[in-house]
């Protein structure tokens, strides 16, 4: 897309205004789309040399997009004529996407949608299942209780066994064993 000085707009729209050559004529002559020197000349009419100043990319809010919209359909605006009125430099395409957006979704559709890559979000660590009752966790407390004294007295005899065939191997005389030939 071809960027234009002001100084250049000002120059062309002049020219059409002193009323020489028509549009047809005067986009051929200096090398521009016709639809961009009747754009100039519109908002230079209605904005003053202001109207031909470069503006960046600005944040339209959902309210000034509704209020545009409102404002054409009470006045009977084409979106060309809106876009000029406004002073909007994406002209009438972007007054046309507004209103799709307003009959598509409503007031809610004309919300700016967040922009650039989401944040990336750690996931979160799931949670273990709790764990599914067997057989044996039904049993009652009076029945586990027995098992565990059982358990305990089980494990007492062993270490004492234990002990006891220690004792045994350290009291064993530590000679040489008979041979057994």
């Amino acid at each position: 897309m071809a960027r234009h000085s002001e100084s250049f707009k000002l120059e062309v729209v002049q020219a059409y205004l002193a009323g020489s050559l028509g549009h047809k004529a005067l986009a051929k002559q200096y090398g521009v789309a016709r639809t961009c020197l009747r754009g100039w000349v519109a908002r230079y009419l209605e904005h003053g040399k202001d109207g031909l100043s470069k503006k960046s990319s600005p944040y339209f809010s959902a309210k000034f997009k509704l209020a545009v919209l409102r404002r054409a359909k009470r006045e009977e605006l084409s979106d060309t004529r809106a876009a000029v009125v406004f002073n909007l430099r994406g002209g009438s395409n972007i007054v046309a996407k507004w209103r799709r957006q307003y009959d598509e979704g409503g007031p809610q559709a004309l919300h700016p949608k967040p922009r650039g890559r989401p944040p990336k979000t750690m996931p979160k660590p799931k949670s273990a299942p709790p764990p599914i009752p067997s057989a044996d966790d039904t049993r009652s407390m009076d029945a586990l209780r027995k098992e565990n004294e059982a358990l305990r007295a089980e494990v007492a005899y062993l270490k004492k066994l234990k002990a006891l065939v220690r004792a045994d191997r350290q009291a064993a005389p530590k000679g040489r064993k008979p041979s057994s030939s």
